[in-house]
């Protein structure tokens, strides 16, 4: 069997043609105008959100009577983050951050850190403790919100930290409000809301992975302030915005994906609770993305590092599909997604064949193999905190396991066009062959680098070359990045690498066509803490006819 793609961004009318209507929902007419507040820009948003005009005329308006039910959140709370939160440290990406007694006083600790205290995704995390000490934490931390941010402010009452936000409020209202004093409960019933009638005027982020519209629809739901059809109108539009034809969310970060399902499970969740019938959109978007989330997993049950992704947990993974109640299995490839998995035996690799997104990582062609529960070859993962050296640094070609040319990025358009990646796949037997090619070297360098992987029937026996074509006298790194856990040290004779695993397979990697050199690296794939690692290199330069490098993997036995 033979599969052809060309990497394609996102929805279209002829790609949808054949798959459920949910996907097809974002290219049709939508009743729903989009919000003018959207086209606002920054300056002219902050004067017309923090004028005592917008105050009065929609922020200010009826308090809802009561919470009428409480919003579901299937992501399974962290009894350690909750215990910090108790102590008065927040845990970011394993960053603590001490707040005293209210953070919302303190200095702005950083974007991204901040879009984190401000979405109270953490709250579910005391909920789950379940004791008074953690509920009175709750309900103090909340009210300390509630004084300080009356007043819209850019990134707290931004769309996508408010829908989380407010989901995340009236997930934890039953536990928060049990034995607090009617002034709370009016305070709480007030802002939340301000805070939905802000959001359901003003759209969210296409890449946002439905945060703004689950906070509308569980304002719908659980205040009962807002009519429910029209946030369902526009949760269609968002599925057909951030879904792709396969399913997949269209940043290509598997991370932000299993975000993005959660989000849809716990609003379907929240319809059946409530005797509402679900869209046929979010029917067919959950029933799409669940083999893509299982396609995006490794042997250890956690995900790939591409495009700004953390391994993530495996219990909430497993949480998010057991809740789906959708046991499609794992996606071979999702040519829309731009991903190849082949897997065989106990031996898993997940390939980039996508281009580029525009927020993402410049790696094209860019792969990672596991074994078992252990991770062989990988990407060295992202910065999840705000300094700008790590995350340019991880996003760039050379953090990836896949080939640089003189030690430089892939091109990300502008004045070098855009990256055009195509793919082709044979199988036979249980063996497997992938053969791709990028354009991403071709303006700047004038190089095409083509890759071709043989994942051999049982697992044990990875081929690969890599080849550039095009202009001679560029130099190119290959680069195989090794997870920490990974020992390595060259043969005897200096001609391979062995590679000790964890629970002790031993995998041989060899080459030819380059010096095989071995150097430090570093991973951040599952926190914001550096773990050294090591790469393997091949080096080399480009002759006139072309350049190839064969190499190759292979389990060599157990100790």
């Amino acid at each position: 069997m033979e599969q052809t793609q060309r990497s394609e961004p996102a929805v279209t009318a002829t790609t949808t043609a054949n798959l459920p209507a949910v996907v097809s929902a974002g290219t049709t007419h939508h009743p729903l105008r989009t919000p003018v507040f959207q086209r606002f820009s920054p300056a002219l948003a902050r004067l017309v959100f923090r004028s005592d005009l917008y105050r009065r005329v929609v922020l200010d308006g009826p308090v809802p009577a009561a919470v009428l039910g409480t919003f579901p959140w299937h992501a399974p709370g962290n009894r350690t983050r909750a215990e910090a939160i108790l102590q008065g440290e927040f845990i970011f990406y394993e960053r603590h951050v001490g707040f005293g007694a209210v953070p919302w006083s303190m200095l702005p600790p950083g974007k991204a850190l901040a879009a984190a205290l401000h979405s109270f995704a953490w709250l579910p995390d005391l909920k789950a403790i379940g004791t008074e000490e953690a509920r009175v934490r709750a309900r103090t931390l909340v009210m300390g919100w509630i004084a300080a941010h009356r007043r819209w402010s850019a990134l707290a009452w931004s769309p996508a930290v408010a829908g989380e936000r407010l989901a995340a409020w009236l997930a934890c209202a039953d536990f928060l409000l049990a034995g607090a004093d009617g002034n709370e409960h009016a305070r709480f019933l007030e802002s939340a809301g301000r805070q939905a009638r802000h959001l359901i005027r003003i759209d969210g982020d296409p890449r946002d992975g439905f945060a703004a519209v689950t906070g509308e629809i569980a304002a719908a739901l659980c205040l009962g302030m807002v009519s429910l059809q029209p946030m369902l109108a526009r949760l269609e539009r968002a599925i057909g915005q951030q879904l792709d034809a396969n399913g997949g969310h269209v940043s290509r970060n598997p991370e932000l994906h299993a975000h993005a399902f959660r989000r849809l499970i716990d609003i379907r969740t929240a319809l059946d609770e409530a005797g509402e019938p679900a869209p046929a959109a979010l029917s067919g978007a959950i029933e799409l993305m669940a083999p893509v989330l299982r396609m995006l997993r490794h042997g250890d049950g956690r995900l790939a590092l591409f495009h700004g992704a953390k391994e993530s947990d495996r219990t909430l993974i497993d949480a998010l599909l057991a809740a789906s109640r959708i046991s499609a299995p794992a996606l071979a490839r999702a040519p829309s997604g731009g991903y190849e998995r082949l897997a065989a035996g106990r031996t898993v690799l997940l390939v980039d064949v996508g281009a580029p997104p525009p927020h993402g990582h410049r790696a094209p062609l860019a792969f990672e193999m596991s074994y078992g529960r252990e991770r062989l070859i990988v990407n060295c993962g992202a910065f999840a905190g705000d300094d700008p050296r790590w995350q340019a640094a991880l996003s760039s070609t050379p953090a990836h396991s896949t080939l640089t040319v003189e030690e430089t990025r892939v091109a990300d358009g502008g004045w070098f066009g855009t990256v055009r990646v195509d793919s082709q796949r044979q199988e036979s037997d249980g063996a497997q062959w992938l053969e791709a090619s990028h354009d991403g070297y071709r303006h700047r360098f004038g190089v095409v680098h083509r890759r071709r992987l043989y994942l051999a029937q049982v697992g044990t026996d990875l081929r690969g070359e890599d080849a550039l074509e095009g202009r001679h006298g560029r130099r190119f790194q290959l680069r195989f990045h090794l997870h920490p856990d990974v020992q390595s040290t060259f043969s005897d004779d200096g001609s391979s690498v062995v590679l000790r695993m964890g629970a002790g397979s031993l995998w041989t990697f060899v080459a030819v066509g380059g010096p095989i050199t071995l150097e430090e690296s570093t991973y951040l794939g599952t926190n914001d803490q550096p773990r050294p690692c090591r790469q393997i290199v091949v080096s080399g330069q480009t002759g006139k006819g072309g350049t190839r490098v064969k190499w190759g993997l292979r389990l060599g036995g157990e100790t």
